[in-house]
């Protein structure tokens, strides 16, 4: 997005991260800002969203990438909290940040929503256990067709894009797992796991007016994985 000449407002519950990453983006001359922000905490949304909004004016583009994973627990097991700690996150913080910031955009004539769903909301991953995130990201991918149904004739376009592994600190040492990486890899037409930047340049082609007809679409970037 900075690449492309946006201004880049980074939330994150971790303000340290936020300004860090924002500021390497500033000492390139570009424009960026940072908002401490838990996506779970559905007032604390409606503040960042009125402080952006008042302070940058308008509010183009809505990327929704806050995300975890609590795998290996088998859903006999899995107990409530952690149930619902991934449901909050994943799910209800989508949610919370397209109601917010969605409003602004429908108030301003028009906008771009990206959430970053999964191949999890498709397939079945193994050999993990982690009912709680497939499920999350299954209720992603169809708030996106229902948002975009909802605002489409308001000029509110709203994407998802759904990834495959991506190599992250998130799941870096669990790749490193010899029988995990069997699965992951070898079940990847591809035979390797996606980098960040294959994510990002999806997200800013969804974001942007050369996607001006797509609303409701899933991209799969997956390295083919769900074709097997």
């Amino acid at each position: 997005m900075s690449e492309a000449g946006a201004t880049v407002v980074i939330t994150d519950m971790d303000e340290t991260a936020a300004k860090t990453a924002s500021e390497k983006l500033t000492a390139m001359g570009r424009k960026a800002d940072c908002h401490k922000l838990d996506v779970t905490d559905p007032r604390a949304v409606e503040a960042a969203q009125a402080a952006i909004a008042k302070k940058h004016k308008r509010v183009d583009i809505l990327v929704n990438n806050a995300g975890i994973a609590i795998s290996f627990k088998p859903a006999e097991t899995m107990d409530d909290a952690t149930w619902n700690k991934v449901i909050d996150v994943n799910l209800n913080g989508v949610f919370w940040c397209c109601r917010a910031f969605g409003k602004t955009m429908l108030e301003q004539g028009g906008g771009s929503i990206v959430n970053v769903g999964s191949m999890s909301a498709e397939i079945v991953n193994y050999p993990q256990e982690q009912a709680n995130y497939n499920a999350s990201k299954a209720g992603v991918h169809h708030l996106t067709r229902s948002l975009a149904a909802e605002w489409a004739t308001r000029k509110v376009r709203v994407n998802a894009v759904a990834p495959t592994y991506i190599e992250t600190d998130l799941t870096r040492e669990v790749a490193m797992d010899p029988e995990i990486r069997k699965h992951w890899i070898e079940g990847t037409p591809m035979e390797r796991m996606g980098q960040p930047s294959e994510i990002a340049s999806v997200i800013l082609f969804l974001a942007s007016d050369a996607a001006s007809l797509m609303t409701g679409s899933i991209v799969l970037a997956d390295g083919g994985y769900t074709c097997w």
